[in-house]
């Protein structure tokens, strides 16, 4: 059975990651000309900012400046106040699933409210929002879905999480929560690499195309149709 729906809230509720990377590029290019970041950028998907800039460090021996995070974000956040919108059918969908939602993500808490307020899904979501800059660790980690639950008063087997990357996928796993995957394509921008067979390789089998199935999609989890199944 399911009791409560967790959706990762960047690429997921919001059509944001096009963005955030757009800016994060532009923010790296003018820091560190001379250098592409724009095939270590496309790897960027799904992971947290910090990580993803300590990884650049590592990968082309440079340091990055004070608050450098925060110089993205700041940037990031003026460029998702004035472009960002929710993804294709997302409020529909989630008033259409009857169950409680609440939002797991990545990103500071400052910009996951945003983006749920900018989205406008703030009588869905209220305050159900849960950032991993509330626990040590980010996805793919479970913390964050292991905070969530908790805060929530539900079990983790009793959640249906919907994501749209491996990372995230791999926290709710861990944490023992449902999940199901939403395909990039839907929105126009194609998956990683690999993705597809990457997702094939952790048994991910309920993969929406589009996020009027999700209505559907949570009615089989309330029904019992997942048994053990966490994917």
């Amino acid at each position: 059975m399911i009791d409560h729906l967790i959706c990762d809230c960047d690429g997921m509720l919001v059509d944001s990651e096009i963005i955030a990377d757009r800016v994060m590029l532009d923010v790296l290019t003018e820091t560190f000309p001379g250098i592409d970041f724009k095939p270590a950028v496309k790897t960027a998907f799904g992971q947290q900012t910090s990580r993803f800039l300590a990884n650049l460090e590592t990968k082309f021996g440079i340091a990055m400046p004070p608050d450098f995070v925060h110089t993205i974000e700041a940037r990031v956040s003026v460029e998702l106040a004035r472009w960002l919108g929710p993804i294709a059918g997302v409020r529909a969908a989630l008033e259409g699933c009857g169950l409680p939602v609440a939002v797991v993500s990545n990103s500071r808490m400052e910009r996951a409210r945003a983006s749920v307020r900018w989205a406008g899904l703030d009588e869905i979501v209220g305050a159900r929002v849960f950032s991993a800059q509330q626990v040590e660790r980010p996805k793919p980690y479970p913390d964050v879905y292991l905070l969530a639950a908790r805060m929530l008063a539900v079990e983790p087997a009793r959640c249906l999480v919907v994501e749209d990357s491996v990372a995230g996928l791999t926290a709710a796993r861990a944490g023992s929560a449902r999940g199901g995957h939403e395909d990039h394509r839907v929105r126009g921008r194609e998956p990683p690499s690999g993705y597809a067979q990457v997702l094939r390789e952790t048994s991910i089998t309920r993969i929406m195309a589009h996020m009027d199935e999700l209505p559907a999609l949570v009615a089989a989890g309330v029904r019992g149709d997942f048994g053990d199944v966490l994917s």
